[in-house]
């Protein structure tokens, strides 16, 4: 299973709808917060027909209209702050915050943790559990929108430049 991993959405429409069909061949998206505005949920919903998992964000501000616009793609799960998910026979953990993701990433008890706030970039193991932060779809604090693609089966994660 090939999975495309977001974060750090900002509002940035158009990097979003760059990345999207970039992501079009995975299989399902998670998305590790900071939308931000309710239209960014239907711009995921309108732009990625595979099953969409978001968890909410420190900036996500209006949840109750964000999830409410979601709720028009049956392929969208809020799954509020944070998310266990098996996925292919792997545990996910994800969450927003880097300083909690990390956390979690040091009791081993998932394969992968996934995250985003800081906007940075990072692919690292502690133990046996991957540690993915996408970077940022906005591009503009880290100077460049990204987004990873994760294999379940080879656990190959790799950095995705939005074009």
């Amino acid at each position: 299973m090939k999975l495309a991993i977001i974060s750090d959405i900002h509002d940035h429409i158009p990097n979003l709808e760059k990345a999207l069909p970039q992501a079009a061949d995975c299989d399902a998206l998670i998305c590790c917060g900071d939308l931000n505005s309710p239209f960014v949920a239907k711009a995921l919903g309108e732009g990625y027909r595979g099953p969409i998992h978001v968890v909410f964000g420190n900036n996500d501000g209006d949840r109750f209209r964000i999830a409410a616009i979601g709720s028009q793609f049956d392929q969208i799960t809020f799954h509020g702050e944070y998310a266990e998910l098996e996925l292919d026979g792997k545990q996910f953990a994800i969450q927003h915050f880097d300083n909690i993701g990390r956390g979690l990433a040091k009791g081993e008890a998932f394969d992968v943790v996934c995250f985003g706030h800081n906007h940075q970039f990072e692919l690292s193991k502690v133990g046996r559990t991957q540690i993915i932060n996408p970077g940022e779809i906005l591009g503009l604090l880290s100077g460049t929108a990204t987004f990873v693609k994760y294999d379940t089966t080879t656990g190959e994660a790799e950095k995705i430049v939005v074009a």
